[in-house]
């Protein structure tokens, strides 16, 4: 049997060229704010003192909550930034040119390659606590932000045109249209894009909490510097009370806020029926018939509300009238550009002497250096691909076994592979392989869970009469996976792989390099020669290799993941 996955839509109006002339101002953007933060950075203190971890089991509480706090802010900030920059290239065709490719080559960035100068450009300008403390939340903003930006502008682009002629009927003005429909409509996505974003940001927080590179030693009191002080001191009953207090924190807010959100959120589904299964929650049951709650909605929220609509109302347009305004408004927007413009390329001009700087056996160097993180990088991946593909179609094609693992492997998935690698680093440094063998096991950590969660999704999705037609025709094991299972978990495939091939790259900045048992481990790689540059002030250096990663894995996403994501949207959807 032939099984034929057909698309949805046609693609063949889509461009076919690698880059848009909106990815070049992307780019550059990025190379001109790395040259700023680079050049900030010569003014770093040469040897910074990292803060006293404490193993005592009583201070993991405190410990915790500074460790929630940074997700906590980061999140905030990465919301607003969301509903602003989404909003903006929604509305606006003219941002929307430079706005959405600019997120398309952000989100393709690894996040970790800036870590080192975001750190040493804070700690010239700021006191170190305070420094280190903004680097982790900015960290973890641009692991949330561009997932939740593109769920945003995506549910504002496909509101359907009957909720809008409501609006306008109505003429309701911006902060009515986003809090009565705008919102609403996007309240189900910016839920799940929560989730998987704060689940995520956990690997970039530990990251932040850990990183020591040369003499300085950006270390933060939190759950990650816990545990690897722990595996430092090869501390076993300390790595069990540092892994259990990370394992209570996620299922405590898995629980307390985002099961509570989801059953919320779901009264904002658009459908003629109610759902056969409505995502449920204690705990949001417990709210919603509290006395005490329903006490305060009435007497000090609801009150509070109503001001601030009142006040929207009084000092905001109508949708037409605010138009006019910003129509009034465009020579403004027009110098800023002109300005930004021209900043951008004195950017680039400082941007390319610096880079000229670099003598040519480090170019070497670091194309030696991309090429071995690529091998590490494939290697995760085809080891993360071997065990996930049986595994997920196993566990997506029973429903019992679904029921069982699935809660399992979500509080699995959640623990950050970045918390662990110091625990794992005690028992692999003395296999043969050593630390080349610890940064791969860190990149398939950071790759599998991406792979597994798509494939269980791509497994459940299969329609139940293709299967029954595959049992009628009595195919084998073998010919069931080439014309049935494998098309069809295809785009999944993709999907993820995509995912995890970006969760690779970020592993590989705090893998190469590492501090532990009080001395410096180092391997041949792209994110290892980040960090010497870094440790040992070679600023040209630092610069030239995090471009070289960052330019490699736009490449790499342009010229394969694209392409294969293209074929899978083309040959491989049902309809």
């Amino acid at each position: 049997m032939a099984t034929k996955f057909t698309p949805l839509f046609k693609t063949e109006a889509r461009s076919d060229r690698i880059f848009t002339w909106g990815d070049a101002v992307a780019l550059l953007v990025i190379a001109v704010l790395l040259y700023i933060g680079i050049r900030l950075a010569f003014g770093a203190p040469g040897v910074i003192e990292g803060p006293e971890i404490t193993l005592d089991p009583r201070a993991l509480p405190r410990y915790a909550l500074l460790s929630i706090g940074r997700m906590t802010a980061a999140y905030f900030l990465s919301m607003i930034f969301t509903l602003i920059y989404g909003r903006l290239a929604a509305y606006n065709p003219r941002a929307e040119q430079v706005l959405m490719p600019l997120l398309d080559v952000l989100q393709s960035v690894p996040i970790l390659s800036f870590l080192p100068v975001v750190l040493l450009s804070l700690s010239a300008i700021l006191p170190i606590n305070w420094a280190a403390e903004l680097a982790s939340v900015t960290l973890i903003f641009t692991s949330q932000a561009w997932n939740l930006t593109f769920a945003w502008y995506q549910s504002l682009t496909t509101i359907p045109k009957e909720l809008r002629e409501v609006s306008a009927i109505f003429r309701l003005n911006s902060w009515m249209r986003f809090k009565s429909l705008e919102l609403p409509f996007a309240a189900i996505s910016l839920v799940w894009n929560s989730m998987m974003s704060w689940a995520g940001g956990w690997f970039f927080l530990m990251a932040a909490e850990i990183f020591t590179v040369g003499r300085r030693d950006f270390r933060l009191p939190g759950l990650g510097a816990y545990l690897q002080e722990a595996a430092n001191q090869n501390d076993l009953r300390a790595i069990f009370w540092g892994l259990a207090a990370l394992i209570l924190v996620i299922v405590a807010l898995d629980q307390l806020v985002w099961r509570p959100l989801l059953a919320w959120s779901d009264r904002f589904k658009l459908e003629m029926v109610e759902g056969e299964e409505p995502p449920t929650s204690w705990f949001y049951d417990a709210l919603h018939n509290s006395r005490l709650i329903n006490a305060l909605r009435e007497n000090f929220i609801s009150p509070i509300s109503e001001w601030v609509d009142h006040w929207f109302l009084r000092h905001f347009q109508a949708e037409d009238a605010a138009k006019a305004s910003v129509a009034s408004r465009s020579w403004l927007l027009r110098f800023l550009g002109a300005l930004f413009a021209v900043g951008l390329l004195y950017g680039l001009y400082r941007t390319t002497i610096m880079l000229l700087a670099v003598p040519m056996a480090q170019w070497t160097t670091i194309g030696l250096s991309v090429a071995t993180t690529t091998l590490r990088v494939s290697v995760a991946l085809l080891l993360a691909l071997a065990w996930t593909i049986p595994v997920g179609v196993m566990i997506g094609g029973n429903h019992r076994l679904t029921v069982l693992f699935q809660p399992l492997i979500q509080i699995t998935a959640s623990v950050p592979a970045t918390a662990l690698f110091p625990v794992f680093l005690l028992f692999m440094l003395r296999l043969p392989g050593g630390l080349n063998l610890a940064a791969v096991f860190l990149m398939l950590m950071g790759t599998q869970w991406y792979l597994l969660f798509n494939i269980i999704a791509g497994a459940k999705a299969i329609p139940q009469d293709l299967k029954y037609t595959a049992t009628l025709m009595q195919l084998s094991r073998w010919e069931r996976w080439r014309t049935l299972t494998l098309p069809a978990l295809f785009p999944y495939l993709i999907t993820g792989a995509i995912t995890a091939s970006g969760g690779a790259w970020n592993a590989s900045i705090v893998a190469e390099y590492v501090h532990f048992g009080g001395q410096p481990l180092q391997t041949i790689g792209i994110g290892s020669l980040i960090a010497q540059a870094t440790a040992a002030g070679n600023y040209p250096l630092l610069l030239a290799s995090t471009l070289s990663m960052i330019l490699t894995v736009i490449l790499i996403n342009r010229l394969i993941w694209r392409r294969l994501y293209q074929i899978a949207e083309e040959n491989y959807r049902m309809e």
